[in-house]
């Protein structure tokens, strides 16, 4: 039986706000109160207890999420992620998760420090994303990365439920529209649009003719008056 993610505080961890002036590396303390899944270039499972959060860089594409204990002496996971929005930013730190089977540690899938709409959503090696795909039956980001300095350029893409992969893009990035498009489309509108049709002539000519008629008459009979 599948076990629904906890979003928001609650049963499952305690928050605790961004380390202040640190909005670089959004230096997050966190308490989890239940075992967490988090994949990196290594898989580990963090035991109930207190950690840090933070960035290790920072571009519009992709980030390195650095997961440290307390005293940010020992260093448990190097993770790729990539950015993602929220509409609706919280004063506290949001931690969302993958729903798992029963009986297994929740699989962390993003993270949102105090007050941001921007946040970090995990790239999973790619066996253990298609189990997560299978699971939840929804898309979940892979990349190929071994080593910490592929996590710099591996390509990020994504596992559907069936096991199929699929680029980023194709889910994210809208095909750009071209001029030729543009030219298609007018070509299309002008060829359903009708040619304007001339209006019926309504006024009859012999109500103009008789008119001219009345004028010659009346000037006639002025020019004998005044003979």
């Amino acid at each position: 039986m599948l076990r629904t993610c906890a979003v928001l505080g609650g049963f499952l961890l305690l928050f605790a706000s961004v380390s202040s002036g640190d909005e670089v590396t959004k230096r997050t303390v966190v308490t989890l109160n239940e075992p967490v899944i988090v994949a990196g270039v290594r898989t580990v499972t963090l035991e109930p207890g207190k950690y840090v959060i933070k960035l290790m860089n920072h571009d519009h594409n992709r980030n390195i999420v650095l997961f440290y204990n307390e005293r940010e002496n020992k260093l448990f996971a190097t993770v790729l992620a990539i950015n993602n929005y929220r509409l609706f930013p919280t004063e506290k730190t949001v931690l969302k998760y993958w729903e798992t089977p029963s009986g297994n540690p929740l699989a962390l899938r993003a993270w949102f420090p105090a007050g941001d709409r921007w946040g970090q959503e995990f790239v999973y090696p790619k066996g253990l994303a298609a189990r997560i795909a299978h699971e939840t039956g929804a898309n979940v980001l892979t990349a190929p990365a071994t080593t910490e300095t592929e996590l710099q350029t591996a390509p990020v893409t994504e596992i559907e439920s069936t096991g199929k992969e699929v680029p980023l893009e194709e889910a994210f990035v809208a095909p750009p529209e071209s001029s030729s498009s543009w030219e298609s489309l007018d070509a299309e509108l002008a060829e359903f649009t009708p040619e304007p049709e001339p209006l019926p002539a309504t006024a009859s000519p012999f109500f103009a003719i008789g008119l001219a008629g009345l004028l010659f008459a009346a000037t006639g009979l002025a020019v004998r008056r005044v003979s």
